[in-house]
């Protein structure tokens, strides 16, 4: 698997290869030195040089590990998927406009692990508007009043990330779903088991951003599993806000090493962690097995 290994390993060749340069540097820069001097210098080169040998053929053998992994994933797919979620509730919630293939890749990996359908999937709009959503809850009950104020974003953001994961009634939603719901599909009314967050808006600033720490440390506290997620190709920057919530993430979504991951975070919380390709700990948590309640 890819690890920690992998990107030491590259930054320690990329910087014998950088002394290398300089020795080189400073070699055709020294016509008039010594032999000894001269001799020790080719000595330091000879020595950087077959570090950095060292190093890029420990990057090519974790390049190759990394390969076999998906390779292995790729070709059991099916059978190390089945079951996983079967019987979980699986909510998923985009920050920003919603993207098809990323809602195609979250939906394939929770049927494929037996989860059916996500519970709900809803589109948040962002950036938010602190004065519109001021007004709308300044009229209302006490108990919503109270989050009233640009001072109450990160509370507000945290409630309604907790209310989205524990589901029955939901009047914070009730009450600004014009102002924040771009779509929404399912019910509210049903618990979940699990939450999946992609966010497709670029990073935002202000209050925005205080209002989305608030959700995302919502989603986390109810006390279920939360995953955020991204594709291959995605540049990390989402990745990169959803660990510093302190969210499970993956980042290979697009793959099956990266739907297998996002099954078992999901299905088994002891393993929270970050996975996948980009530097994140490792592309894969341990992977369980399924167990299956049988009659008799």
């Amino acid at each position: 698997m890819f690890d920690l290994r992998y990107h030491v390993a590259s930054l320690a060749a990329v910087f014998f290869a950088l002394v290398i340069g300089i020795l080189v540097g400073v070699a055709l820069a020294s016509h008039g030195l010594g032999n000894t001097e001269r001799k020790r210098l080719e000595d330091d080169l000879r020595r950087a040089r077959n570090d950095a040998q060292i190093l890029q053929a420990q990057v090519d053998a974790l390049d190759v590990a990394g390969a076999a992994n998906g390779a292995f994933v790729d070709n059991t797919y099916e059978a190390v998927m089945e079951n996983r979620l079967k019987g979980k509730r699986i909510a998923v919630l985009f920050v920003g406009k919603i993207d098809g293939n990323v809602r195609s890749a979250i939906t394939r990996a929770i049927g494929d692990a037996g989860g059916g359908q996500p519970v709900r999937l809803w589109v948040v709009k962002v950036p938010v508007d602190p004065a519109a959503i001021t007004k709308q809850l300044a009229s209302r009950p006490p108990f919503l009043a109270a989050y009233a104020g640009r001072s109450q974003l990160v509370d507000l953001g945290h409630a309604l990330g907790q209310e989205f994961v524990a589901g029955k009634d939901t009047p914070l939603w009730n009450t600004l779903q014009t102002l924040l719901v771009e779509e929404k599909v399912g019910t509210a009314k049903r618990p979940a088991d699990g939450v999946v967050l992609v966010r497709t808006a670029a990073p935002q600033t202000g209050a925005t951003a205080l209002f989305l720490q608030g959700l995302y440390s919502g989603l986390k506290d109810v006390g279920e599993p939360a995953v955020g997620v991204e594709r291959s190709a995605d540049d990390g920057s989402a990745i990169k806000a959803f660990q510093e919530m302190h969210l499970s993430t993956v980042n290979d979504i697009d793959k099956p090493i990266g739907k297998l991951a996002l099954a078992i975070l999901l299905g088994n919380p002891q393993f929270a962690g970050d996975y996948g390709s980009k530097p994140a700990g490792q592309w894969l948590p341990n992977v369980p097995p399924v167990t299956t309640t049988t009659g008799g």
